[in-house]
């Protein structure tokens, strides 16, 4: 029992002097007003997401049709690229490179621009092997869902380090 307490003890002291700390919560200024996210099509996984964070983080959700005293997190082109990365002996594709880019821009509701626009790129590799189709496809989907939810984190997070510089009044 006592070894326990003193292993949980240690372990305590250690993490806390390694620097380890949780990250801080998404800071949105509280003038902000409404928020509505506008995707580059009316079905986009990634606006969804964005507005959930926005919601998460305590902005007031906008409908889509509101146009007066709404601020605006527009995504203006979302991208998706396969590019192989290496070739079977026969010259068969084996390993890809999957790259998202998105570029957005956050508007005050008086039209100013809170965060300029900006672009934004992840990428992820993965193995599809020519006899695997059907893995290949099912690794494909889960990397798709996967860069959506990081790509909608690290919006988030540019327009959380425009705020703590000043940026969204």
């Amino acid at each position: 029992m006592k070894s326990r307490l003193a292993i949980l003890a240690l372990s305590a002291a250690l993490l806390s002097g390694c620097g380890f700390h949780l990250r801080n919560a998404l800071n949105l200024p509280s003038n902000l007003g409404p928020v509505r996210v506008l995707g580059v099509d009316s079905f986009s996984p990634l606006a969804d997401l964005l507005a959930e964070g926005l919601q998460r983080a305590g902005a007031q959700p906008a409908s889509v049709d509101a146009t007066e005293g709404v601020a605006t997190l527009q995504v203006l082109s979302e991208q998706w690229a396969d590019t192989p990365i290496s070739h079977d002996q026969s010259g068969r594709a084996q390993e890809y490179a999957l790259r998202y880019a998105v570029v957005f821009s956050l508007r005050r509701a008086d039209g100013s621009t809170a965060v300029p626009q900006q672009a934004v790129e992840l990428a992820r590799d993965y193995l599809a092997p020519a006899v695997d189709s059907i893995g290949k496809t099912s690794e494909r989907e889960l990397l798709v869902r996967e860069l959506q939810r990081d790509m909608a984190a690290a919006i988030l997070r540019r327009v959380d380090a425009s705020s703590r510089q000043g940026g969204v009044r």
